[in-house]
């Protein structure tokens, strides 16, 4: 075991604060990480919170983790000393069940092993996350970062990137979709600039009009304002596609109805109770209503490969470890365009 610096929540009720934890030994299969950055995911406030009561304390957050490769294991192939590489939501997987044999490793049949809050399928020990000095992770879940990316900003790309990628590519979009984006935060300005860029017409659907020019600035060619029920009207039946990233409960009748025959909305955002709605929106358009979870390792490269093609980046804001309380409450307040990204060499 080897020590490493690390900021922990100790309990739901406390701030984050340094702690040094244990990580492993190199196994054969193994990447040691140097972090230089990770992104903060609102998943991260939950957990540290217990918001879902099943936090495990002390606990490390982080899963949008970018670093350099300090050492491997002797059987690795994929990486080497130097490499920058990042590590997103998974660390392991069973590995044999149908969905893990078929790429789907983020559907294992016997659950994926979290990047933290999980347990290592070896030896039982505690995972814990990207707010630390460095990682040790199997190969097979350490990803390239490609030339052309920014390191500083590609944290975001392994969490709200590939969770919008996933659903834009399994929703079949590509040049001449119509495709609506409900909700302009972390996983939804991701959306728009993927959309864009795989050529879709995007429209972003808002309950404010103050976003109508970041929106056009991510890549939108316009916005539709929720709460104006004329608009809405005329927009019926409009989209091939809508993907939700409202992450608060919400009606889903009208996002719905925006799509046309065929249509289908993906919920990216609402982890809750869906509230009840007439069937009939479904029936009369043959709509689908479907949800999607993170992405596959293959997927995850796919869209860091495609975010350097395109010259995409994640738009974060940069902060010391030092004030990883005080953007967990601006994150809460939806204060941040679009993301936190911790650098790490402020540890010391």
């Amino acid at each position: 075991m080897t020590k490493t610096r690390a900021f922990a929540a100790l309990s739901p009720g406390q701030s984050v604060e340094p702690l040094d934890i244990d990580r492993r030994d190199l196994r054969a299969d193994d990447v040691a990480i140097d972090i230089l950055y990770c992104g903060i995911c609102h998943t991260d406030l939950h957990m540290a919170r217990n918001d879902w009561g099943h936090t495990t304390y002390p606990f490390v957050p982080g899963h949008e983790i970018v670093g350099k490769v300090a050492a491997i294991g002797s059987s690795v192939s994929k990486h080497k000393v130097g490499d920058m590489v990042a590590v997103g939501c998974m660390v392991d997987s069973c590995r044999v069940c149908a969905p893990c044999k078929s790429g789907e490793e983020h559907y294992c049949a016997n659950q994926f092993t979290g990047t933290y809050g999980g347990h290592d399928r070896h030896d039982g020990t505690p995972t814990y996350g990207g707010y630390s000095e460095s990682i040790v992770v199997s190969e097979d879940f350490v990803l390239r970062v490609p030339e052309g990316l920014d390191p500083e900003r590609a944290g975001p790309v392994l969490c709200a990137g590939v969770t919008a990628w996933s659903a834009l590519r399994h929703s079949g979009v590509g040049p001449n979709s119509r495709v609506a984006v409900a909700g302009l935060g972390g996983i939804g300005h991701m959306a728009v600039k993927l959309a864009a860029g795989l050529g879709a017409h995007v429209v972003v659907v808002t309950t404010s009009e103050n976003k109508r020019a970041d929106a056009m600035a991510l890549g939108a060619a316009d916005v539709l304002i929720s709460t104006d029920e004329a608009a809405m009207g005329a927009a019926m039946g409009q989209f091939d596609v809508v993907i939700d990233t409202i992450p608060v409960q919400h009606d889903l009748s009208p996002y719905l109805m925006l799509t046309g025959l065929d249509g289908r909305v993906v919920v990216l955002g609402m982890i809750d109770m869906v509230p009840s709605f007439h069937s009939g929106i479904m029936m009369m358009g043959r709509r689908v209503l479907t949800a999607s979870a993170i992405g596959s390792i293959a997927e995850t490269q796919e869209v860091l490969d495609f975010c350097a093609e395109k010259g995409l980046n994640a738009d974060c804001e940069t902060i010391p470890v030092s004030q990883i309380e005080t953007a967990f409450e601006r994150m809460e307040k939806s204060d941040v365009k679009y993301r936190f990204v911790i650098d790490m060499a402020t540890i010391d």
